[in-house]
């Protein structure tokens, strides 16, 4: 893309920022392969890009400074075909040195808000820019109600999991979070409990992320060989498309008690970051079958900054794709599409989970 020289001109008072490379634990808790895959090489391009000269403390600087780092870090500006450039010129007539600090918020907010990208986020004492139409724009096609219906009130707790025996003997998994660590023995534990049944449903629907660390763990419990799942790219540059080759990513089989029958793997769009890379391991594992809705995506693994003014801005920084080289940031289609029915919520049935128990039936 072309730069007019005024952009220029701000492309080269790049700041005094501190990039911080600290990953956070919503999808960049990756601890192995990663850490030295992309971690590394992001940090050494992260401080190789900051100037001495120093951004202002007030509003102007403020936008001045999140306007660089998202232009020079961000990484899904051409896959949206989002002009930045653009953003900047609509957003920078709206601040002005008399603005409160909730109206420099608000703006500074809406300008993250163009990215439409649930993993930019930007932090202040006082409130939490976000950007959650990536599940708020569709049907949740998920009950709480439903779902303790399923599980009653004799159900299993360990490692972050709530698991029983359904009446037709299939077993049953609701996992809401990856925010945890996954316990080995926890894993072969719950394994064991299901060894009689007919198959496993593994409802993982509301789950917006955690650890990949987790979400490998107990992927690693349903492949008996080491399996390519996908492919990630970091930035090596500031431009927009200054990227790596892509690394292909492998999930090698757990050492633990594995799965060996049926799985289906339920999702809703509120399936995201950690929970959206664990569906995309899950689609290359055999006998998983995907059930419900698209996923909400979240294929960036971020990393945060912050502002003069102490604010911290959090941002998608290295691209993930499936085993096709396709991008997962929009989310992972299922294999069998279902939504919640309202009359089957009226007669205290989830939909989702019937059509699961049917396919094990099946």
């Amino acid at each position: 893309m072309q730069n007019n020289p005024e952009t220029e001109k701000r492309q080269r008072n790049t700041g005094g920022m501190m990039i911080k490379t600290n990953i956070l634990h919503s999808i960049g808790g990756k601890k192995a392969w990663t850490a030295l895959l992309v971690v590394l090489p992001l940090c050494l391009f992260l401080a190789s890009c900051v100037d001495e000269d120093e951004y202002a403390d007030n509003p102007k600087g403020n936008l001045e400074a999140l306007w660089h780092i998202m232009d020079e870090h961000y990484c899904f500006f051409g896959e949206k075909n989002i002009d930045w450039n653009a953003i900047y010129e609509k957003y920078r007539v709206r601040v002005d040195d008399g603005m409160t600090e909730l109206q420099l918020f608000e703006v500074l907010s809406s300008m993250l808000g163009e990215l439409r990208d649930g993993h930019v986020n930007l932090y202040t004492s006082f409130d939490y820019g976000r950007n959650w139409s990536w599940h708020e724009d569709y049907p949740s096609n998920f009950s709480d109600t439903l779902q303790r219906r399923y599980l009653g009130t004799d159900y299993k707790i360990a490692t972050g999991m709530r698991y029983r025996i359904l009446d037709d003997n299939v077993g049953y998994i609701y996992l809401g979070s990856f925010s945890g660590t996954m316990g080995a023995g926890n894993l072969d534990d719950i394994m064991s409990y299901f060894l009689t049944c007919n198959g496993l449903i593994l409802d993982i629907r509301d789950n917006s992320g955690g650890l990949v660390t987790s979400a490998e763990e107990l992927a690693a419990r349903f492949t008996n060989t080491e399996i390519p799942v996908g492919y990630l790219q970091h930035k090596t540059g500031k431009g927009h498309n200054d990227f790596s080759d892509m690394e292909e990513q492998r999930l090698k089989p757990s050492k633990g008690i594995r799965w060996q029958k049926r799985v289906m793997l339920l999702t809703n769009r509120q399936v995201f970051s950690a929970a959206n890379e664990f569906v995309k391991y899950m689609k290359q594992c055999p006998n998983v079958t995907v059930v419900g809705d698209h996923t909400g995506g979240g294929a960036g693994l971020p990393f945060s900054s912050s502002l003069p003014n102490g604010w911290g801005v959090r941002f998608s920084a290295c691209p993930m794709y499936d085993v096709n080289k396709q991008s997962t940031e929009h989310g992972i289609a299922p294999d069998v599409n279902v939504q919640l029915s309202p009359d089957d919520l009226q007669k205290g049935e989830d939909t989702i989970i019937e059509t699961a128990r049917r396919l094990l039936r099946e």
